[in-house]
């Protein structure tokens, strides 16, 4: 019984774990190694509770809310409201600086957003949820994911507009 779940799980996560290390570095706004503990949270926490898993309804939206707790479980931590990783290493040479300045941009203002709302434009945009979907994903009603995603692309806007310089004229 215990290799036939081993092996039912081992399988999964073959299959899953790029994805789910996907949607958690978009959580987590560019954070490649908190999304990186992330995963390994989630798939320690799902290996667990393999039965209830297999039972689930929706096994996509079962591991979905899985990643989520495990980053608000994650942004509780006291070490983590002091320590902050970067993905970069400064010595690292720049290949194309202006595609790299836009998606820095991005990763900044998707920082900025609060966890839940940043997960809802994750889930709504790229992994194009329907709003029941995420508000199942998140736990929450789908007027707070409506409401959440509203403020959420509204603050992304805001921080990814560009505005023109003003030609000087003499």
């Amino acid at each position: 019984m215990r290799g036939d779940r081993d092996k039912q799980f081992h399988d999964f996560v073959l299959a899953q774990r790029a994805g789910l290390l996907r949607t958690a570095t978009l959580l987590t706004a560019g954070d490649r190694h908190l999304a990186e503990d992330l995963v390994q949270s989630a798939l320690t926490k799902l290996y667990v509770a393999w039965p209830s898993f297999q039972r689930a309804d929706n096994p996509q939206a079962y591991t979905r809310r899985v990643l989520v707790n495990a980053l608000s479980d994650e942004r509780r931590r006291l070490w983590r409201r002091r320590e902050h990783s970067t993905a970069e290493l400064p010595e690292l040479p720049r290949t194309d600086q202006h595609s790299e300045a836009v998606t820095d941009g991005l990763r900044t203002a998707l920082r900025e957003l609060p966890p839940k709302m940043r997960a809802a434009v994750v889930f709504r945009y790229f992994h194009d949820l329907t709003v029941t979907e995420t508000a199942e994903a998140l736990g929450c009603s789908e007027g707070t994911v409506k409401s959440q995603t509203s403020r959420a692309l509204a603050r992304l806007r805001s921080a990814l507009e560009i505005r023109p310089a003003v030609p000087a004229f003499r």
